[in-house]
């Protein structure tokens, strides 16, 4: 066997690995580009040493990463010893993966995926791709960005030139060493950051907390929150969320998390809250009915129903317009349009949370209910649904006013507007829409029904009012 142990500082060359190439070459095998040239492995040797000599003996122990770095480079077989400093640190972020929390790690790695259920164990974790180790190892503030961006480097060479992939690029001495220090340094040496930390103790604790919260910790809890970096705030709602729709979570463990999760939620970007209503989707669609209504049940705890998908917020606003249509035109409507119009008014906080293709549908029944019937009793208009409507109305905006003004020409609108108080209500939801909108012939069009409306009911259905908004709206 050749001799690859330095002397002093240099003689980590091997001068009999020129024979070896030699062989290769006599049994017709590939030879060229195979081992570092001479001046390469030198440089290493001059180098190496004293970089191994100022790590501790604790970490030297065990860093069997480090023996086959060295025969490798002893050898001029850089792409062997690049690839087994890299599998170290596979290994290293796959600990700190574990030490921080699996289920957290995994939430934050495949979470919106139909597969989440199988990653469970430490074992799972060789399942996940190098590059989603380190995806996820940054945005858990495992590794630093900067760190993620060297390490996201050094994979791309190890994959480029490594020892499995054919490649004429030869690295060199300098290259090397300073992938090796960054690996010892950065990963191999590092803990993660004071914040990551936190979190996984955050977690740990929720767990196993049956003890009701009380107002103090709520709100330093809260405060904790705010400080932390946004996109950690997203990782742990994603695993609150988690905790919060597992079948084995104490009832206690939930009323604490539902006691604190809309201040998590306040502190978190939109794409993390998107995210979690696909997941919420997906146990629909799968058929984890459990799942689904304890979800369901956290969205309105967080006040989050505008944040669901798409797909399943057509159904539900579909459905809860006509429930409230019905409850309008139904006994008692007064009592139960209120819980019906707070949940419409949940899943469409905002005009960006508004649904186009049920728009038209939403603010005719709005406006329905706004206006009223018509009697003495409270004005006609549910007093407890009230504020509802109002702020439904005061998202119209340019986008929606147009639509808002072709109800009051539709039939059972129009009937009503022969009745006083109803156009009371009718002229105050139009002030409402005005308030909000900016385009100047709009204004026009909702000040014309405003000065005319008293004196003409039926002004929305004139030829000079459709003449006026013929731009806006399709008068067929």
């Amino acid at each position: 066997m050749p001799n690859i142990v330095p002397k002093k500082s240099n003689d980590l060359i091997d001068p009999q690995a020129q024979m070896l190439v030699g062989f290769l070459k006599e049994m017709g095998l590939p030879f060229d580009n195979i081992i570092a040239d001479q001046a390469e492995r030198r440089t290493i040797g001059d180098n190496l040493d004293g970089l191994i000599r100022d790590l501790p003996d604790e970490v030297k122990k065990d860093a069997r990463y480090l023996s086959k770095f060295v025969i490798g480079a002893g050898f001029g077989l850089f792409d062997y010893s690049l690839n087994a400093v890299w599998n170290e640190v596979v290994i290293n972020l796959r600990k700190k993966a574990a030490i921080y929390g699996l289920d957290i790690f995994f939430d934050s790695a495949v979470g919106g995926s139909k597969a989440r259920e199988y990653y469970k164990t430490e074992d799972d974790l060789a399942s996940i791709k190098d590059s989603v180790l380190l995806d996820t190892c940054r945005k858990l503030e495992l590794i630093s960005d900067t760190t993620y961006k060297k390490l996201k480097h050094i994979l791309d060479m190890r994959n480029d030139i490594g020892i499995s992939h054919p490649t004429n690029y030869a690295i060199n001495a300098f290259e090397l060493l300073g992938w090796l220090k960054t690996c010892i340094s950065e990963v191999l040496n590092d803990n993660p950051t004071e914040a990551a930390l936190q979190v996984q103790a955050f977690i740990k604790n929720l767990r196993t907390k049956t003890d009701a919260l009380d107002k103090s910790t709520q709100q330093g809890i809260a405060k904790n929150f705010s400080e932390l970096p946004s996109h950690l705030c997203g990782s742990l709602l994603r695993t609150i969320f988690g905790i919060y729709v597992a079948a084995d979570t104490d009832p206690s463990v939930r009323k604490n998390i539902s006691l604190i999760a809309p201040a998590l939620w306040n502190t978190c970007p939109d794409e993390a809250k998107y995210k979690l209503g696909i997941v919420l989707e997906g146990y629909n669609v799968n058929l984890y009915k459990d799942k689904h209504e304890l979800g369901k049940q956290f969205f309105d705890v967080v006040g989050g129903n505008a944040f669901r998908s798409t797909s399943e917020r057509v159904v539900i606003v579909d459905e809860l317009i006509t429930e409230l249509r019905d409850k309008h035109n139904g006994w008692d409507n007064f009592h139960h349009e209120p819980p019906v119009a707070s949940q419409l008014y949940s899943y469409v906080p905002d005009q960006g949370s508004i649904l186009e293709n049920l728009a038209q549908r939403l603010f005719k029944t709005i406006l329905m209910c706004r206006i009223g019937n018509g009697v003495s009793y409270r004005e006609g208009v549910s007093p407890s649904g009230k504020p509802y409507y109002d702020n439904i109305l005061a998202l119209a905006g340019d986008k929606y006013a147009p639509h808002v003004m072709v109800a009051l020409s539709e039939f059972e609108l129009r009937n009503r507007l022969g009745n006083a108080t109803c156009r009371k209500h009718a002229k105050a939801a139009l002030t409402i829409v005005k308030a909000n909108v900016i385009n100047q012939r709009l204004i026009e069009c909702l000040d014309f029904l405003l000065t005319n409306i008293d004196a003409d009911p039926k002004c929305v259905s004139s030829s000079e009012f459709k003449k006026l908004s013929a731009d806006y709206i399709n008068w067929g």
